[in-house]
C-alpha cells in the first residue's frame, strides 16, 4: 500500500507586530485639548453676558407722573441729586394736592425722609429699573402694592425739604440716575429753571384701565374731601369723566329709593376757594348706567378699590 506523505505548510509571523496607533497621544495635542474648551467657555459666558445685559436694558415705555392731559413745567437744578426733575403745573391748575401716577407698572414701596425727599415712594419695574417720586403730601397706595401705569400712588406736595409743591421724579436703572425719558423721548438737556420747557401728559389717557375708568354722570355732583358729606370741595360737571377708584361709604338715596354706597376717587372741574379738587370723591349714586351699590365704568368694568 502506497503512503501518501502530507507536506505541513508552516506560516511564519514576523517577530515584532507593527504598531497601528501611537502609544500616547502627542503633547502638543493633548495640550490644545484644554485650551480649545477654555476657549469655547470663554466664548458662552460672553454671549451670556450680552444677552442678559440687552435685556436688562430694556427700560419701560414710561409715562409722565401726572395725570392725562396735564402740563406742567419742568427744570433742574445743580444742587439736584443724580438726574432727577422737579415737575410745576403750568396750565392754571393747582400743583398742591394733584395726583401723582406711576409712570409704569410695578411694585410701589413707601418711604419717608423728614430732612430730605419727604414722603416718597419708589416704584420697582423689574429688570433693575426704578421711579423715585419725592414730597408727597399723602400716599395713595399701600407698601408694597401691586401698581398699574397710570395708577394714582400719591399726591404732589412739600414735604421734607422743599421750597414749595412739586413732583421730584426720577429714573434709576441699577441704583444709577439716568436722563428722563417720557414715551421714549429723553427730556434732556435739562432746563435750569421752571417755565421754558413743559410737558403735557397722556398717562392714564385711553381710560378703563391704566389706572383710570371713564364713565357718564346725569347731573353736577359735588365733590368731597372724604366718602362723606361732611367736606365738599368742589363740582364734577355731568357728561363723561374719568375715576380712578372706588370706597364704601356714606349712602346716598332719592325720594324714589335710588341709592349708592359707593363713592368714586376722580379730580373735580370746579374747585371750591381753599378746597383741593385733585382726589376727591364723589357718589356713585349720580352714574347714569347700572343701579343701586353699583360702581362699575362704561364698559360694564367694575371699578377697583382705592
Amino acid at each position: 500500500m502506497r503512503h501518501l506523505r502530507t507536506t505541513k505548510t508552516t506560516t511564519r509571523l514576523p517577530a515584532r507586530l507593527p504598531a497601528r496607533l501611537p502609544a500616547r497621544i502627542p503633547a502638543r495635542a493633548t495640550a490644545r485639548i484644554p485650551a480649545v474648551g477654555a476657549l469655547l467657555a470663554l466664548l458662552a459666558g460672553l454671549l451670556t453676558v450680552l444677552g442678559t445685559a440687552g435685556t436688562a436694558h430694556a427700560a419701560p415705555l414710561f409715562k409722565a407722573p401726572f395725570p392725562c392731559g396735564q402740563k406742567w413745567t419742568y427744570s433742574h437744578h445743580s444742587a439736584e441729586v443724580r438726574q432727577a426733575l422737579d415737575f410745576v403745573r403750568s396750565d392754571g391748575g393747582a400743583t398742591a394736592g394733584a395726583p401723582v401716577l406711576a409712570s409704569a407698572s410695578g411694585t410701589a414701596y413707601r418711604y419717608a425722609q423728614p430732612s430730605g425727599a419727604g414722603n416718597y415712594i419708589v416704584v420697582d419695574h423689574g429688570g433693575g429699573w426704578k421711579t423715585y417720586y419725592f414730597h408727597l403730601a399723602a400716599y395713595s397706595v399701600a407698601n408694597g402694592a401691586a401698581v398699574s401705569q397710570g395708577q394714582q400712588i400719591g399726591s404732589t406736595g412739600s414735604t421734607g425739604n422743599s421750597s414749595g409743591a412739586h413732583i421730584h421724579y426720577e429714573q434709576l436703572y441699577n441704583g444709577v440716575g439716568r436722563s428722563i425719558v417720557i414715551n421714549g423721548v429723553s427730556l434732556a438737556p435739562y432746563p435750569g429753571s421752571y417755565g421754558s420747557k413743559h410737558l403735557t401728559s397722556d398717562n392714564g389717557c385711553s381710560g378703563g384701565g391704566g389706572g383710570t375708568y371713564w364713565v357718564d354722570t346725569f347731573a353736577n355732583a359735588t365733590g368731597y374731601a372724604a366718602a362723606n358729606t361732611n367736606n365738599p370741595q368742589g363740582v364734577l360737571n355731568a357728561g363723561t369723566n374719568y375715576v380712578y377708584c372706588k370706597v364704601w361709604g356714606q349712602e346716598i338715596r332719592d325720594a324714589s329709593g335710588n341709592y349708592n354706597h359707593w363713592w368714586l376717587r376722580t379730580d373735580l372741574d370746579t374747585v371750591y376757594a381753599g378746597k383741593n379738587g385733585y382726589g376727591a370723591y364723589v357718589s356713585a349714586y349720580y352714574l347714569s348706567r347700572w343701579g343701586n351699590d353699583e360702581a362699575r365704568d362704561n364698559n360694564g368694568t367694575v371699578i377697583p378699590n382705592c
